[in-house]
């Protein structure tokens, strides 16, 4: 699990880090933003607004077989079905992650943090946080020939695993030179739907699957976090005993959360971290102050308490994020929003 312990001393502030996607066109404006407001914990910038091949879903598609991206978005293309899949599977043999390496057409904020890490201090730095697309959101996204979703194709649900975990060793390999631990997150807001009537996801296969990802994920020295913005069986997430980090979106579903004390407060007890998505990023205004913020973290915790977890426990296994990405936002947006995030880890000893 985590590390045990994130803080030493009363007056060390909490860690804070992001989720994934910024709205900048340019990578080198939102790494400023990146390196000024969570240097603790820097990430690299998705930048959905630059390149259509920025999407959380496009960004990892690149060589996984018979996936194409078109005009009309990402499509499933089977005319040489057999022949890609033997190639693929012949990659997953070798285990060498260079084969599924992320290049710069899809990613440009991942290769300029690479160089920005390359030329700047070090010494704030803790981690360093990627991320990956989780398998239920990509495979959510993309349909077979008859407009099914993936998620019900055994054969490309099994590609799908594979491939992205490959593509998150792939990122640990080309990061680990810079001698940080690293956080890789998978992102899976579509778990978001998780026992709704719009998803007839099974609950032994979402876990099933969580752990086969993560299993190879695992097999190098790094942290494995799982973000969901939307509201969930929380206990899904804690099933999985190899998850380190839950990333929840506290300003709208902190209540949800707390239904669910007893997982988190084993979870916690295990090293697990929460990762809480304080400042919201939809629907964010002037009148989301600091104070305001403040008050909901300190509810939390308190609710947490009165549920049986200790409050010092809570505190010791916490970070702070914004509820959600930034990408769909105006750039005009990002700094309320990473001030406020820096001022509450800051204040929140």
């Amino acid at each position: 699990m985590a590390i045990k312990k994130l803080y030493q001393g009363e007056t060390s502030p909490i860690m804070a880090t992001l989720i994934g996607s910024f709205p900048h066109k340019e990578a080198d404006e939102a790494l400023d933003l990146i390196f000024k407001y969570t240097p603790q914990i820097p990430s690299w910038p998705q930048l959905p607004k630059r390149d259509f091949r920025e999407g959380m879903v496009a960004q990892f598609a690149e060589g996984l077989p018979c996936i194409r991206l078109g005009k009309d978005g990402i499509y499933l293309d089977e005319s040489d079905k057999d022949r890609e899949l033997e190639r693929f599977y012949e990659d997953i043999i070798t285990q060498d992650p260079s084969d599924f390496k992320i290049n710069e057409d899809f990613a440009q904020g991942l290769w300029r943090f690479s160089e920005r890490l390359e030329r700047c201090d070090l010494s704030e730095v803790k981690f360093i946080k990627c991320q990956v697309t989780g398998p239920f959101t990509f495979a959510a996204s993309i349909n077979d020939s008859q407009g099914r979703p993936l998620l019900h194709d055994a054969v490309f649900m099994q590609v799908i695993l594979k491939g992205l975990s490959m593509k998150a060793l792939w990122q640990i390999e080309f990061f680990k030179r810079f001698g940080k631990k690293i956080i890789l997150f998978l992102d899976e807001p579509y778990l978001g739907a998780f026992g709704s009537a719009y998803t007839a996801l099974n609950r032994e296969a979402v876990v099933r699957d969580l752990r086969e990802i993560i299993s190879v994920i695992k097999s190098q020295d790094v942290l494995v976090g799982i973000h969901c913005c939307g509201n969930t069986d929380w206990s899904i997430f804690t099933e999985v005993e190899a998850i380190d980090i839950i990333s929840f979106d506290a300003f709208g579903f902190l209540e949800r959360l707390i239904l669910y004390a007893q997982e988190i407060k084993e979870f916690l007890e295990r090293g697990g971290l929460l990762c809480w998505g304080i400042v919201p990023t939809q629907g964010f205004s002037s009148k989301i102050t600091k104070d305001l913020l403040l008050k909901k973290l300190k509810d939390g915790i308190i609710a947490f308490k009165d549920k049986g977890v200790e409050e010092g426990l809570v505190r010791e296994r916490m970070l702070l994020s914004p509820a959600c990405g930034l990408g769909s936002l105006e750039i005009a947006s990002t700094i309320p929003i990473l001030t406020l995030l820096r001022d509450l880890a800051q204040d929140l000893k």
